[in-house]
């Protein structure tokens, strides 16, 4: 197998980055149930992955693939999303038989952030057309490498159960689960810190 190269993203680079973000949520469990119609998902979702992940960019945490084929945005332990513009995407662009719920969902979420220095991870995803070809595998490796440098845990949510197994083979560990009235299922996942590789 070909060896896949990752870098960091430049800022420059923000709309090639979102734009693989969005393919790879296009299906997504819960980005679809939030944002159910499709001309909605793709009106808000640019702004959606600005407020969970544009921090990234800043710490040189914006992960891509050597061609694009995928994307992942990681925040530095201390730094959070953007919780008022994502309140405000949510509540302006969900339908209302849902918000209730919706926010639910989010008050899970900040529950279950762990209280110790972290990485997280927002977002991750490949390009549909490239899926199968280990370039999650190999986003996921790049950062961890990091995390593991720094002596310090990774956290993310899995919104799709389909990916649980690529996290618990990079050291994640299922902490929970979150679903709230016709939710799908949120799993928070933890990787303590591991010793770096020498």
């Amino acid at each position: 197998m070909t060896s896949i190269a990752v870098r960091p993203a430049t800022r420059d680079e923000e709309s090639a980055v979102s734009a693989v973000i969005r393919l790879a949520f296009a299906s997504d469990p819960m980005a679809r149930w939030s944002l159910r119609d499709a001309q909605t998902y793709l009106a808000v979702m640019p702004d959606l992955i600005r407020a969970f992940g544009a921090a990234a960019y800043d710490s040189d945490s914006a992960y891509v693939s050597d061609d694009f084929g995928g994307a992942a945005l990681w925040l530095p332990p201390g730094v959070e999303p953007d919780i008022e513009a994502l309140d405000h995407l949510v509540t302006t662009n969900a339908d209302p038989a849902i918000l209730a719920d919706v926010e639910a969902v989010f008050t899970s979420m900040v529950r279950y952030h762990p209280e110790v220095p972290h990485w997280y991870l927002p977002l991750i995803g490949t390009d549909p057309a490239r899926q199968g070809q280990g370039i999650g595998s190999a986003l996921m490796t790049h950062a961890l490498t990091r995390c593991d440098r720094e002596g310090v845990a990774a956290y993310l949510e899995s919104s799709n159960p389909q990916n649980i197994p690529l996290y618990q083979r990079h050291g994640f560990e299922i902490l929970g689960t979150i679903q709230h009235g016709s939710s799908p299922v949120l799993t928070p996942m933890l990787r303590p810190p591991q010793p770096a590789a020498s």
